[in-house]
């Protein structure tokens, strides 16, 4: 999971050098010897969108001045360094004026540039996380801020879309952890009622005897504790939309006055001696088969029809596996920024690992092993050992991956019956040593990536004069492949 980052200057010796830096320390290059290619790649979007761009301010065709000013007037925040020769400055403080981050002076060593680098990135990760949390507390979260590669979430968004637009009651069923929560609140964000109250009720979390007093309010001495009035859910809600989450476990009494309400546009607050109007757009979720719970007797047949008008489905997490590394990318950046550690990417083995767990938690534990592992991390990177979790609950990480991966099989252990044996555990069922799965890990990377050094070191995350350094402690043979 390397940062991207865009070179657009004019100078081959300069781009070759940039490239290499770069690439030395571990980030993805692209260059171009142009402005006009630079604003493209910048406004494209997607995830080949470069995370970082190094502009030089003179080029023959777009300059860096002119691009910076299009790519800022179409509101794209890519963290943009200006690269300028000494007589330029003034130029540069006029980009940055205009929108630009940082500059920097031809020649930059590999340590300013690393230095200027990461400090944009963590700047820009941290307005990035600023905006998010502004607009979910304005209620104003909208699709485009959430994850989508995968074609079953693309689906779900599309449909999600056309009900935004209606007032239409919906249902989002989907497994615990799976994000039905965010995802309503994108349906909120994007509909005539983005801005109005956004009210989540928890209904598996309602203690029978307050149900209806937390969701239709209460008149004071209504019961005992009553000491004041309280206005419900449906009223705080009003204007907005309420969201009903595990709308199962409702009591059967407590789903008979839900259906009244929805019907009526009306709530009789307990106690109280007259129904009291609300506007509310009503989206519920659940992770139960409500169906089931009909046959049952547990659930109101009627109750399921006002509520399902349009149903949703949300896939689980292992249906959208292309979404888990730019969901691990978000985590990381919203986790580091508000513990303030140093950690800004994942090694390869660990983004292996999160790619190829079964995650029966789905999002949430996601969320919640990412937020571990920047805790447990020890310096810039996320490695296998921070993770725990990544299969059943109390699994620790470090689960097999599959064949097709280049982290499969690295210490050559046999394939058996579909499974892959574990490359951190010998054959005793004791753990490896750090000596010998370093170096295996590299002669693997090596054989795959044929003796490359430069894609070999990428792909492992560390820089070429580290790769050369280890091959020679470890005593790996690189002309092996």
């Amino acid at each position: 999971m390397n940062k991207h980052i865009l070179v657009a200057d004019d100078d081959p010796q300069q781009r070759r050098y940039l490239c290499a830096v770069l690439s030395a320390s571990g980030y993805t290059v692209t260059a171009v010897e142009d402005g006009q290619p630079a604003v493209d790649a910048m406004v494209a979007g997607g995830p080949d969108q470069p995370d970082l761009a190094l502009l030089d301010i003179q080029m023959p065709g777009m300059d860096g001045m002119t691009v910076v000013t299009n790519v800022r007037a179409r509101d794209v925040r890519i963290p943009i360094l200006m690269l300028t020769a000494d007589g330029s400055v003034t130029r540069a403080v006029e980009a940055m004026r205009a929108g630009a981050d940082d500059f920097l002076i031809k020649p930059a060593g590999p340590e300013r540039l690393d230095t200027s680098i990461r400090n944009a990135l963590k700047m820009s990760d941290l307005s990035t996380e600023v905006r998010r949390l502004a607009r979910t507390e304005e209620n104003r979260l909208s699709f485009e801020e959430l994850i989508a590669i995968a074609a079953p979430m693309r689906d779900a968004i599309a449909m999600a879309r056309r009900a935004a637009r209606s007032e239409i009651p919906i249902l989002i069923e989907g497994e615990s952890g799976s994000g039905k929560e965010i995802f309503a609140r994108a349906i909120h964000g994007s509909s005539d009622r983005a801005g109005k109250p956004f009210i989540a009720v928890n209904c598996g979390a309602l203690p029978a005897q307050l149900v209806e007093s937390i969701l239709f309010g209460h008149e004071k001495g209504a019961f005992t504790g009553a000491t004041e009035r309280r206005a419900g859910k449906f009223q705080d809600a009003d204007g907005g939309t309420l969201f009903l989450d595990e709308v199962g476990e409702l009591p059967l009494d407590s789903q008979v006055k839900l259906l009244r309400a929805i019907q009526t546009g009306e709530i009789d607050p307990v106690g109280a001696s007259q129904s009291v109007s609300v506007n509310i757009r009503l989206i519920s979720a659940t992770n139960r088969d409500l169906s089931t719970m009909i046959d049952g007797g547990t659930f109101r047949e009627d109750l399921f029809y006002r509520l399902g008008v349009f149903p949703l489905h949300l896939p689980p997490l292992r249906e959208r596996r292309e979404d888990i590394p730019g969901l691990a990318r978000m985590f990381l950046k919203r986790f580091a920024t508000a513990e303030g550690a140093p950690v800004d990417s994942f090694s390869q083995a660990a983004l292996e690992a999160i790619a190829h767990a079964p995650w029966p938690g789905n999002v949430r534990q996601l969320e919640n092993t990412i937020h571990r592992a920047v805790v447990m991390a020890e310096g810039l990177q996320i490695r296998p050992s921070d993770l725990v979790g990544l299969g059943k609950p109390g699994d620790v990480a470090l689960d097999p991956v599959h064949t097709d991966s280049p982290a499969a099989g690295l210490h050559g252990t046999p394939h058996m019956a579909g499974h892959i044996a574990n490359p951190f555990v010998t054959e005793d069922g004791h753990i490896r040593r750090l000596f010998d799965i370093e170096a295996d890990a590299i002669a693997k990377a090596l054989t795959l990536y044929r003796g490359r050094m430069s894609e070999t070191a990428r792909r492992l995350g560390i820089g070429r004069s580290t790769l050369y350094r280890k091959i020679e402690e470890l005593q790996i043979d690189k002309h092996a492949s």
